[in-house]
């Protein structure tokens, strides 16, 4: 059994930031037997985040036995886990997803993106919101990340501000080094990387908001 993933310090920090949840949250975490010490960290560090709020909820399933709910949530990957808002008939789906452990700068990611499902607000700029309020086919967003990325949390939380503000947008963190056979395959070098519809497009780099909505359109539009 692995002790507990966060310090004291973390702790008192953490819970100081989710007092400003004004809605509930609900995680879904899917697990699997077969990649058990990721899904069992994963698990863990994620009771961890509920004991401090009675605004975060978890669920945990298992991806083999729960398929039907793990193919309503699209998650493929475990560990894998969906960041909704609770509702009183049960939750509200985004689109935001993280695979791996969301641990070191990635930490950041998964109590920002808390923050953001809760807020309901995405927090683009006017164009942006423009552009993805006239989409009328899915997008795609898969952002390869590290532990050690610094950067990483700024593109994962834009690909989440953009699953919240438009359903047709759904967004996926990947842990690079727990998925290097996804990572290879997208030819994944460095990180952050956002992949646009299975690889329609790739935006390397902490992409600014202008540049990733150009490049969004490009990989809908090829020329």
């Amino acid at each position: 059994m692995i002790n507990k993933l966060l310090n004291e310090t973390i702790t008192i920090q953490v819970r100081e930031v989710l007092e400003e949840l004004n809605q509930p949250v609900q995680i879904l975490l899917f697990s699997s037997q077969s990649n058990y010490d990721y899904c069992e960290s994963s698990q863990i560090l994620l009771e961890e985040i509920t004991e401090l709020s009675d605004k975060v909820y978890l669920d945990v399933y298992d991806i083999d036995r729960d398929k039907d709910l793990a193919a309503r949530y699209k998650i493929d990957k475990a560990p894998g886990f969906s960041i909704t808002r609770k509702t009183d008939d049960g939750s509200f789906d985004y689109g935001v997803r993280f695979y791996g452990i969301p641990a070191g700068y990635e930490f950041n990611s998964l109590i920002q993106s808390i923050l953001l499902v809760a807020s309901q607000k995405s927090g683009l700029d006017l164009k942006t919101r423009d552009a993805l309020g006239k989409l009328k086919e899915p997008i795609h967003l898969q952002v390869f990340a590290t532990s050690t990325g610094s950067y990483c949390p700024q593109a994962v939380l834009l690909a989440y501000r953009m699953a919240l503000e438009s359903p047709w947008v759904e967004a996926k963190a990947v842990e690079a080094a727990e998925f290097p056979e996804l990572a290879e395959r997208f030819n994944v070098s460095g990180v952050p990387q956002i992949t646009i519809n299975h690889g329609s497009g790739n935006v390397v780099g902490a992409a600014a908001e202008n540049n990733l909505l150009k490049q969004i359109k490009q990989a809908l539009n090829p020329s």
